[in-house]
């Protein structure tokens, strides 16, 4: 319990506690409203320490190790996946090299059905290295089975796409190179 000369000293100085928050919040709006005055004379405006502090904070992220490791990483997987890719591309331009030249001067799609294209060795050979590669570049990029589907699937998926596009797409010229 308190008693009444102590209750007065504490109400006492509560008064001058709020007089003097009163009086900080006063020179703070001072300071603040002379803050604005002198970057407008600077010509700065919010945008530009917006674009100061993101410039600032994404230095920050960079130079973090979680950051460094993050990139080399991710840059050595996309240097296996482009190796990966150039040597799929390198496969099925020799495998479409060895069709065109047992087609004897037609298309691919007049030579042959699908069916029986799909049953051909140069065909088998060419789903059984398709396969291994892929397998070979989720082992080394991500580990993991990504459910991106199975070859026939993903087969399907691109003779679709390719029938779509072929429509009004580039044609190849007679001694063409598919590039990929």
């Amino acid at each position: 319990m308190l008693s009444e000369e102590e209750k007065e000293e504490l109400k006492a100085e509560l008064v001058q506690l709020e007089d003097e928050i009163t009086t900080l919040r006063q020179v703070l709006s001072a300071k603040e409203r002379h803050l604005v005055e002198i970057k407008q004379k600077l010509g700065m405006n919010l945008m530009n320490e917006l674009k100061q502090n993101f410039s600032r904070s994404w230095h920050d992220v960079q130079t973090t190790t979680a950051y460094k490791k993050t990139h080399e990483t991710l840059s050595h997987a996309g240097q296996k996946a482009t190796a990966a890719f150039s040597n799929v591309g390198t496969a099925i331009s020799k495998k479409f090299g060895d069709m065109r030249s047992h087609s004897i001067g037609y298309s691919i799609r007049h030579s042959i059905s699908m069916p029986a294209m799909r049953n051909s060795p140069t065909f088998k050979s060419f789903e059984e290295r398709v396969e291994t590669t892929v397998t070979s570049l989720k082992t080394k990029v991500g580990g993991a089975n990504h459910g991106g589907g199975s070859f026939e699937e993903v087969l399907s998926s691109t003779a679709h796409a390719s029938a779509q596009s072929s429509a009004g797409g580039p044609r190849l010229a007679e001694g063409e190179e598919l590039q990929c």
